[in-house]
């Protein structure tokens, strides 16, 4: 059982920068794929980045590509997202996600979920 808790949101102007965490119980975090979705009000949730086990190369949504970096420390039990560059299209509620293994990008592999951290960007 993973439990997982972001930190980190707020409500920022477009061009601006935030950092994301989400820190993670259980002895056994170097064993999971990290994810970050995100959903906007009336949408689908939808994937911007995910990490390896190791860390290391990270898969990212075309969207955000260039301007999130995802990161983790297996030691503190906590993975990042940097977001840089934000835009109004940024907005949302931003979630981490945990799995086993292999890397995916799809929700539904993920099998343990944070209760979301909001992100709001000003025009």
């Amino acid at each position: 059982q993973v439990q997982l808790v972001e930190s980190g949101g707020g409500l920022v102007q477009a061009g601006g920068s935030l950092r994301l965490s989400c820190a993670a119980s259980g002895r056994t975090f170097s064993s999971y794929t990290m994810g970050w979705f995100r959903q906007a009000p009336g949408t689908e949730r939808e994937f911007v980045a995910a990490i390896r086990r190791s860390g290391g190369r990270a898969d990212y949504a075309d969207s955000v590509k260039g301007r999130f970096t995802s990161s983790r420390d297996n030691a503190k039990n906590t993975v990042y997202l940097q977001m840089n560059s934000l835009k109004p299209e940024d907005t949302g509620v931003y979630y981490c996600a945990a799995k086993r293994v292999v890397l995916t990008i799809r929700g539904n592999d993920y099998n343990y979920w944070g209760q979301g951290t909001q992100v709001t960007v000003s025009s």
